[in-house]
């Protein structure tokens, strides 16, 4: 229920407090740009925060995607594997430079990634041996073929920093990136900003300066949209988009993104054990009414991991059809599982009792969790509801303690979701999946076709291959669908050239500008 209006003194009192006054009118060449979004800054390492500098175009990545989400030239205009696909060879743009005057050489390109490849990353699911420079092209040895590779180095985390950007110790004191903005104060973890660097290889933005802000509330995200204290305001909760859709200084944007809405599976947990529990659970969703009622978006509701953005990955697989109550008491009284006096399913004298975890930072999250909670009652399941940070779901993870975990995974973080993939799910026959993927769940199976993507370049068997994968993930469930993700923006009407990236690798904010 939306809060009662502020007085303009609460107003800028209350956004006083992050460093924010309401903006007066300036000429368009100098006025700044004011970004906010629920994402904090834990650094200045791409390891930890690279989305941020990538999404405020400081830092660039040897590759870019295209419209279509597939690689396409960034830093590297090109690239070319070897017969065997053991050697890449990535050929970088001339005449780049940094924002510290330093060139991009492919001796810099190269200590950057091989500064990346020693933290943890998207680089730790390739099989990279070394990196190395020779001539004007980054050299990429691989211990076996790795046919994704492009496409994970479009990830954040390999973002190209300077030479001048590390210390002795290989740590990052300071973003210097070849982005069309350059970073003049970063206050971890809620403030950045930036300002035009003219020096861009590319096109330079018309918008002089901008400036980020970590702000993990969404009523407050929406009120500061509402205030004009904001310019670009990501993420909003339903009721504050149905708000903001009455004010013409206003424009509301929304873009389906390869994200989905989903919750993981301790299968090691006596009670999930058994993927016939982990099925109705599934079965007990009605996803069409949290999409419509809760989402506003009756197309959202999701029966499978991958949307049909993701090609051969997506099943076609009819949500309408995803919700049988009826087969899902049949599986749980299959497994020994009867009502009590309360309704509660018991076995043994224990209840099936759950606790979901959850966190805020997406507002949708909590209202889904809620959702789940009044339907699995339906069919004798007691679900506690834990709204806490993000950090819980990965901590409950390594510690054993999760249950369930409802979260949105975005299976675009790079061009091609093998990346994602095997992280989650791993090829590594010790790995029992990723923080945000498998938890006490293994299938040799769809190991071994992960591991065969990995080297497989004939796009017939690869189309193969991910639906297989996708079919065997849809029916023994370690990880749960409910429904797609929409990226929402509120923007001033005043900003020209606004569009939602479906990738989420960046904010283009280089595109935009002022009206006259």
């Amino acid at each position: 229920m939306p809060r009662p209006s502020r007085s303009l003194p609460q107003r800028s009192l209350l956004f006083g407090l992050f460093g924010l006054s309401l903006l007066p009118l300036a000429a368009a060449a100098d006025r700044p740009l004011s970004v906010v979004a629920p994402w904090e800054i834990t650094g200045t390492d791409p390891s930890t925060s690279g989305y941020v500098y990538a999404r405020m175009r400081v830092a660039e990545t040897l590759v870019d995607t295209d419209a279509d989400g597939q690689p396409a030239p960034g830093l590297a205009a090109s690239w070319q594997p070897s017969e065997d696909g053991l050697t890449w060879r990535f050929a970088l743009r001339e005449d780049v430079t940094f924002h510290d005057g330093s060139p991009l050489t492919a001796e810099a390109a190269a200590t950057s990634l091989q500064h990346a490849l020693a933290k943890p990353g998207i680089l730790d699911s390739a099989p990279v041996t070394s990196i190395e420079a020779d001539g004007n092209e980054v050299v990429i040895q691989l211990e076996s073929p790795f046919a994704p590779l492009p496409a994970l180095l479009a990830h954040s985390t390999t973002l190209i920093l300077a030479p001048g950007a590390f210390d002795d110790e290989g740590r990052v004191t300071e973003v210097i990136g070849t982005g069309p903005y350059r970073v003049v104060s970063v206050a971890p973890p809620q403030r950045l900003d930036v300002e035009r660097f003219d020096g861009y290889w590319g096109e330079v933005p018309a918008i002089d300066s901008a400036n980020y802000l970590a702000v993990g509330r969404g009523e407050t995200r929406a009120l500061m949209a509402e205030s004009g204290d904001a310019d670009v305001v990501f993420t909003l909760d339903p009721a504050s988009r149905a708000r903001l859709e009455r004010h013409d200084r206003l424009a509301l944007h929304a873009e389906p993104l390869p994200r989905t809405i989903v919750f993981k599976v301790n299968a090691a947990h006596p009670l999930l054990e058994d993927e016939h529990a982990r099925q109705a659970l599934s079965l007990a969703i009605d996803r069409e009414g949290i999409a419509a009622g809760l989402l506003r978006d009756p197309e959202a509701a999701a029966a499978e991991l991958f949307p049909a953005s993701l090609g051969p990955w997506h099943l076609g697989l009819d949500a309408s059809e995803a919700q049988d109550v009826e087969r899902a008491r049949e599986l749980l009284a299959e497994l020994g599982w009867e009502a009590n006096g309360s309704g509660v399913l018991e076995r043994d004298g224990e209840p099936f009792e759950l606790t979901l975890r959850t966190f805020s930072d997406r507002p949708e999250l909590p209202l889904v969790a809620t959702a789940l909670q009044d339907q699995w009652r339906e069919i004798g399941v007691a679900l506690e509801v834990a709204v806490g940070n993000a950090s819980e779901i990965p901590s409950g993870h390594r510690d054993g303690s999760l249950e369930l975990g409802l979260m949105a995974r975005n299976y675009g973080l790079v061009p091609d979701p093998l990346g994602t993939l095997l992280d989650d799910f791993g090829a590594d026959p010790e790995s029992m999946g990723g923080d945000w993927g498998a938890m006490g769940w293994r299938d040799d199976d769809l190991a071994g076709w992960l591991d065969t993507l990995r080297q497989e370049a004939d796009n017939e068997s690869r189309i193969e291959l991910a639906g297989q994968v996708a079919r065997r993930l849809n029916e023994a469930m370690p990880v749960v669908p409910v429904a797609w993700y929409q990226q929402t923006a509120s923007v001033n009407a005043e900003l020209e050239g606004f569009s939602i990236d479906p990738l989420e690798r960046s904010y283009r904010i280089d595109e935009l500008r002022w009206s006259e």
